[in-house]
This record gives structure tokens, C-alpha cells and sequence, in this order.
């Protein structure tokens, strides 16, 4: 049985991938300054980045929700895997062979099951792939170019085609050394009366992937009059296809959509298809379900919610597509994004339209026209008869009610002025005022949460895009919680940053401050850690490696936590070299000098005439020479440590 990873691999896969090459896989990071790069954190919800990212230390840290670590931290919590799970993967992705403690290398039936049942995608996604050149696929290759796509169409997409026999597929899996209870588990296979067979058969396959690019299932589609399934079939929920959580060809379009801050919402994988090569490389799709909370977390963290950022979506014109438009509208609210609605006058789908007008067209289609919300009050609108008063006042509620979920109230107040036009109401302010009081209606019923989500939550952004202004973690320690109003508090956290960030500016002096001369807690946990892991000397030579030190020395995940957040902040100096790190140094020492001789000189006053001549006389020179090392400080600064 295999043992646990070798560490000197686990350190090798830490250093072969970049920790801003595997999280830009999830979200878009933008410059923060200092090196560091910002998004939206994909571990809770928010309006403005408090995720940052530091390449050159391999950490991350979330000031909103205190999530932080390197990069098989931020795997494991992304993907939800174990700690081999992680490294195995990286390890894959860097091309490194582990090695396992007990000996030789890890056998396949041992590893993750997300790994195993991701590779048992990849294995047969790559068996569809020739299935479809096979004289059976006619069929299928036929489909595909009645649709306008050819055969290099169909290989960049990966479409495939699932033989029509009965356990095809699964006989080639279990040759490749997987077992029948992974084949279920995975979704490609399914109980029959003498064991495992083939979910999909006869039937053309687009493989679906995740953020990262993996495939974590199919959708497949009928081809035969005597198939009596659907029309499309998806893989089943499984531990790595939700298909709430997938959106199909985000892994082609992430980047684009990312450099664009522009997303195309289509409805089907031969919608995507057209798109894509039609030269609209934003587009995707949901598999099978409605567009919904996880896929806009999805394209909020690839958007990065900026002012420009627009979400095109496009239905059929037909009764399903307008509902699909409303139901979208619904969810409108979570983006910070322009929505908008593109459906082609005739009804056509992107596909067809492609088809029959070409690629221009199906370009023209989604450029932004109609915003999500009109399109969605026409609808509400359009089913009342506006020309009897009862009518107006029935399609007045209705819209009324959906124009008061508008969270921002400059844009709630200019969507009611557009209603009352629609509705063909003169008296605007009228109904301005009946959207305002349904608003506060809902508030008062399901209790103003507020914005759990924005601007960093609780703590505030500090300068700079810095520190956060309140509170750093601190339910694990006692005593006062940080202050960052504090001088003490500012210039301690600074010093931590330098001794974790730019070691070599503050070493030798720093290892040489006691824990006490920290005056906050938390700080003074954080100086500890660095103590143990053999101080800031030790990140001159090898910074991953002293970092990767700091945080196994801490003692709990509150702890491990700061130690991220202080590696990656962004400096609140402008400059940042010996003469700032100096005028850190001096001030962290000099507080702890004034505070060491105000406690003995107290000392002194409480004990009055009790205290022993040789007692007061040791005092006594302990606060001159205090005094006069902090003189020294004051007019030499560094040079008089």
C-alpha cells in the first residue's frame, strides 16, 4: 500500500506551478501593486476584490473571508480535494513522478477518486473521439454537417460519437485498468442484469469540462428515430459533475471572456459551437438546466464585476425562451454586470442562424441591444391589455413587484420611470413611489440582510488597497483585538510584512525582537511563528521554503491565516526598502523601550519607600541606560540598533 508523498516532491510540485497560473484558472486576477495580483474570491460572495494573490511568495489570502495558503491550499479548498488528491494533480500538471515514503510509486487503483474518475472521463472522451470516424458514426458526422460544422470543427470541440452496442465503452475502461464500481460512480456506465453497461449509446457526445479544463461529463445527443430517450442526455449528478455548476466551453472561452469582461449566454452545445466560430469566443452554456446562482458565481469571478463587464443572453424566440429570459432576470441582480437579451427576429438560434445567414450575422446577434430588464418588463407587460384601466393596473403590480428586487436605488427609481411609460401611466412619480413601497415591503418581511457580500465585508478596504481597517483575526487570542488605527498596531503589522515579505531588509536586527515587543496578540503569535522557523534570516536563502516553515509552525488555522494575510498585503509605504524598513525596526523597538521604562518607573512609584536601596538603584540605571538607548534611537534611527 502506498505511503504518504515524499516531502522533497511535495516542495518540487509547490515550486514547479505558479500559484497565479492555477487560480487564474478559476477567476481573472488584475494588478494590486506590489507584485500582487487581486480577483473576486471564489470562497464567498462579494462586490469589490479582497482576493490576493502573491506569485512570488506562492500564497493567496482573502481579506474578506480570511481564506488563505499556496497552491495546493487553494486547490484543495476550490475542488474539494485531499491533500494527496491536490499533489497528485499538480504533480500531473507539472509532469513530476512522486514518490511515496514506503516505497515505489503510487499504484492507479490508489489514487483520488476526483483523479480517477476525471482520468476515466479523459479516457473516454478519447474513445468517443475515434468512435466518430468509424463507419457506425456516419450518422453522427452527417448530423454535424447538416449544422455547418466540419470535421476540424468536431476535433476542436472534442465531439465524439458513443458506439450503439452495449458495453463498448465499458469494456474499453475496464482494460484501462478501471473498476466496475468507478465506472458507476463516474456516470459513464450504469447497473444492467449481468453487470455495468454503457450510459450513452449510439448517440453524439460533447465532453463537459470545469473552470480548470478537466471533463467532468457529457451531453449526448439522439440520433435515431428508435432511441427512446431524450433528446439530450447528461451525465448524472456525481462527485465531480454538478450540473449546477458547470457551464459548457467555459474552459475555451474563460480567457476571452476574462480580456473581453463580456459573456454570451446560449442555450446548446451546437449554439456554442457556431458561435465560437463565428468569432464569438465568449460564449457557453448551461448543460441541461437553467442559468442559475453557481454559474453566476462562475462568471461574476471571471468578470470581475467591473463597469464595463456585459452578460449577453440569448433564448428562442419561442414561449420556453421567454421564460428562460425571466427566470434569468430573476438572477439579474447578483451581477454587478450590464445584462442584456439578443434574440433574433426571425427566432433563429445561434446555430441555425449561422446556418442560413452566416457568421456575421450570428456576430451581429449579440452585440448589446436590448437590456435584460426591458426585454422582461415588455414580456410582464405584454399580457395585459393596457387599454382598460384594470389592465393597467394588474400589469402595474405585476412589474411593480419585479422592479422593486432592484437592490441600487438610482437604478430601481430609473427602471420605474421606464415602467410607468410602458405601462402607459402619465403620473411617473406615482409609480416611482408604489415600486419604493413594495421595496420596503420585502425588506421589512424577509429582514434587510444588507450586502453580505460587498466591499470586503465587515473590515473595510484600508489604503492602498492595504490592510483592512478594523479587526484581523483574532477569536483565537487574548487579549485587546487589533486596532489599525493604532500607531503600535500599524507599525508592528508593517514590520510582520517586511519580516515575510522582504526578509533581507530587516535581517539580522528582527530576529534579534523578543516576542513581548509586539503589542497585539495575534502579531505577537505571528512573531513566535517565525521565531520557530528559525527567524527571517532563514527567507534571505529560500523564501518558499521559510514561509512554508512560518505557517506549519502556527499553531492553529486562525494563526495560519494572519501569516497569509501579512505575506501578501500590499505595503502601505510607497518605497519600500532599507530606509522604510529602518523607520519600521526603529519604531516596533523604541514603543517597547518607552513602555519597558513607564513599567518601571510605575513599579518605582507604587513601591514608594519600600523598596530596597540596592532594588532602587538598579531601577534607576536601567531606565538611564533605557533612556539612552532610546535617545540614541530617536536622533540615529537604525544605526542605533
Amino acid at each position: 500500500m502506498a505511503g504518504r508523498i515524499n516531502d522533497d516532491d511535495v516542495k518540487a510540485v509547490r515550486d514547479a506551478v505558479p500559484i497565479d497560473a492555477v487560480v487564474s484558472e478559476y477567476l481573472q486576477l488584475r494588478n494590486a501593486g506590489g507584485g500582487n495580483l487581486k480577483g473576486l474570491c471564489p470562497f464567498h460572495d462579494e462586490k469589490s476584490p479582497s482576493f490576493q494573490v502573491s506569485p512570488s511568495k506562492g500564497l493567496f489570502h482573502c481579506f474578506g473571508c480570511q481564506e488563505g495558503g499556496d497552491t495546493i491550499a487553494f486547490v484543495m479548498k476550490i475542488d474539494h480535494l485531499s491533500f494527496s488528491e491536490t499533489v497528485e494533480r499538480l504533480a500531473a500538471k507539472a509532469g513530476i513522478t512522486l514518490r511515496y515514503e514506503e516505497g515505489g510509486y503510487n499504484p492507479s487503483h490508489q489514487r483520488g477518486e476526483r483523479i480517477r474518475l476525471i482520468e476515466a472521463h479523459q479516457a473516454a472522451a478519447e474513445f468517443y473521439v475515434r468512435a466518430l470516424e468509424s463507419p457506425e458514426a456516419e450518422i453522427g458526422r452527417t448530423f454535424l454537417a447538416e449544422r455547418g460544422f466540419d470535421q476540424d470543427a468536431a476535433a476542436h470541440f472534442r465531439v465524439g460519437y458513443s458506439p450503439a452496442g452495449w458495453d463498448h465503452l465499458t469494456r474499453y475502461l475496464r482494460g484501462k485498468g478501471f473498476s466496475d464500481k468507478e465506472l458507476i460512480t463516474s456516470g459513464l456506465s450504469q447497473d444492467g442484469r449481468r453487470g455495468p453497461i454503457d450510459r450513452f449509446r449510439g448517440r453524439l457526445m460533447w465532453p463537459i469540462s470545469d473552470t480548470a479544463g478537466d471533463i467532468v461529463g457529457f451531453g449526448a445527443r439522439k440520433l435515431r428515430d428508435d432511441d427512446n430517450g431524450p433528446k439530450y442526455l447528461n451525465t448524472p449528478e456525481t462527485p465531480i459533475y454538478k450540473k449546477s455548476q458547470v457551464l459548457y466551453g467555459i474552459d475555451l472561452a474563460k480567457k476571452d471572456i476574462a480580456k473581453a469582461s463580456r459573456a454570451v449566454v446560449v442555450e446548446g452545445y451546437t449554439d456554442v459551437m457556431a458561435c465560437h466560430l463565428a468569432g464569438v469566443t465568449t460564449a457557453i452554456a448551461t448543460c441541461g438546466t437553467a442559468f442559475g446562482n453557481d454559474h453566476i458565481k462562475i462568471l461574476r469571478r471571471l468578470l470581475m464585476d467591473n463597469g464595463s463587464a456585459r452578460v449577453i443572453f440569448t433564448f428562442d424566440g419561442d414561449s420556453a425562451g421567454q421564460k428562460a429570459a425571466l427566470r434569468a432576470f430573476e438572477d439579474d441582480q447578483k451581477f454587478a454586470a450590464e445584462t442584456y437579451i439578443a434574440i433574433a427576429p426571425d427566432g433563429m438560434d445561434p446555430c441555425d442562424l449561422r446556418l442560413v445567414k452566416g457568421d456575421d450575422a450570428v456576430r451581429d446577434l449579440v452585440e448589446p441591444r436590448t437590456p435584460l430588464f426591458e426585454f422582461a418588463l415588455r414580456q410582464i407587460v405584454g399580457r395585459y391589455d393596457l387599454e382598460t384601466p384594470a389592465g393597467r393596473a394588474a400589469a402595474l403590480d405585476e412589474a411593480a413587484a419585479v422592479v422593486a428586487k432592484i437592490k441600487t436605488s438610482s437604478v430601481q427609481r430609473e427602471v420605474a420611470v421606464q415602467l410607468a411609460g410602458l405601462v402607459g401611466i402619465l403620473d411617473q412619480e406615482f409609480v416611482v413611489r408604489r415600486v419604493a413601497q413594495l421595496a420596503h415591503w420585502a425588506r421589512n418581511k424577509g429582514g434587510d440582510q444588507g450586502d453580505r457580500g460587498g466591499r470586503g465585508g465587515p473590515q473595510g478596504r484600508g489604503p492602498r488597497g492595504g490592510a483592512p481597517q478594523q479587526t484581523a483575526p483574532a477569536p483565537a487570542f487574548s487579549g485587546p483585538a487589533l486596532n489599525l488605527r493604532s500607531p503600535a498596531h500599524r507599525t508592528e503589522r508593517e514590520l510582520l510584512k517586511l519580516a515575510l515579505q522582504r526578509p533581507a531588509l530587516v535581517s539580522p536586527a528582527f530576529d534579534a525582537y523578543g516576542v513581548d515587543e509586539f503589542t497585539a496578540p495575534p502579531y505577537a503569535a505571528v512573531r513566535r511563528c517565525i521565531e520557530e522557523a528559525g527567524g527571517a534570516e532563514q527567507g534571505i536563502a529560500d523564501d518558499r521554503a521559510y514561509l512554508g516553515a512560518v505557517l506549519d509552525a502556527a499553531p492553529d488555522n486562525t494563526v495560519r491565516s494572519l501569516v497569509t494575510e501579512l505575506a501578501v498585503e500590499v505595503f502601505i509605504g510607497k518605497t519600500i526598502d532599507e530606509t522604510y524598513a529602518g523607520v519600521q525596526l526603529v519604531h516596533v523597538r523604541l514603543r517597547a523601550v518607552d513602555r519597558r521604562i513607564a513599567d518601571v518607573q510605575s513599579s518605582l512609584t507604587r513601591l514608594g519607600s519600600n523598596v530596597a536601596p540596592h532594588e532602587l538603584a538598579a531601577a534607576q540605571s536601567e531606565v538611564w541606560v533605557l533612556q539612552q538607548y532610546a535617545q540614541n534611537l530617536r536622533v540615529h534611527g537604525a544605526a542605533a540598533l
